[in-house]
Formats: C-alpha cells, sequence, structure tokens
C-alpha cells in the first residue's frame, strides 16, 4: 500500500479486439517467438499495424505502377534501342510499333503480356531473393 494509505488500481484492460491481439502478442513473446515479423497474426491487423485492407492497397498500387512501366515506358524504350541498333521499324514508325504490341496484348500472347509483366515480376523476383537471404543469414 503506497503512502497516505491511497490503493493504486492498475488500468483496465482493453477491450474488444486489441485485447486480444495484445494476449497474442504475450503469448508469442511467452513462447519464444521473439523475432520481428513472427508474432501473430488476428483478424486484420498485425503486429506492425498494417491491416490487410493497408497491404493490399500498397500492393495494388505496387502492381499498377510497374504495369504502367511495363506498358508504357518500356516499350517506348525498347523502340528506342531497336531504331539505333537495327534501324527503322518494318512499320510506320512507334505508332505502329505500340499498335502491334498492344494487339498482341490483346489476343494473348505470352510473349507480350511477359514484356508488359516483367518490371513487376522482377521486382517480386528481388523481394523473394531478399527474404531467402535474410531466412539463410544466421
Amino acid at each position: 500500500m503506497p503512502a497516505h494509505g491511497r490503493v493504486d488500481i492498475p488500468p483496465a484492460p482493453p477491450r474488444g479486439r486489441r485485447r486480444i491481439i495484445l494476449f497474442e502478442l504475450d503469448l508469442c513473446q511467452s513462447v519464444g517467438n521473439d523475432r520481428p515479423g513472427t508474432a501473430a497474426r488476428f483478424g486484420n491487423v498485425t503486429n506492425n499495424g498494417n491491416s490487410f485492407k493497408h497491404i493490399a492497397r500498397r500492393e495494388t498500387a505496387l502492381f499498377l505502377g510497374l504495369l504502367f512501366i511495363g506498358f508504357v515506358l518500356m516499350p517506348f524504350g525498347i523502340y528506342l534501342v531497336g531504331q539505333e541498333v537495327f534501324g527503322d521499324y518494318s512499320g510506320h514508325g512507334y505508332r505502329d510499333f505500340f499498335g502491334t504490341l498492344s494487339a498482341k496484348i490483346r489476343n494473348g500472347d505470352a510473349v507480350a503480356w511477359f514484356l508488359v509483366l516483367s518490371p513487376y515480376l522482377v521486382w517480386q523476383l528481388v523481394r523473394l531473393t531478399a527474404l531467402a537471404y535474410r531466412r539463410a543469414s544466421p
């Protein structure tokens, strides 16, 4: 009992989902699962506060940005490099080149889709490589 006869009352535990998440985090830490990123996930909240909605929005923005790069900027760069290395395109310039590429994309040509999706695929490959490196390091 503290001085002057006052009793310290502990704060009330959090209510609702937050209480369950805090309990799970404490449980994970008590069983030795204290590595960063390994705390239990419950519902749509993770241990660092990112919600599923936030992660999905970020990944969608990343995909759309890299799709824009693959669909607009890469073909332009390929056209310019091809023009310098091989000479004029057999069609009538960039408009014809882009028209041919977009027609192949609409028809489902696998090579054209690989070209357009390659920035996103390369980014995912870099992510997986970094994850494998982190997991392999002691």
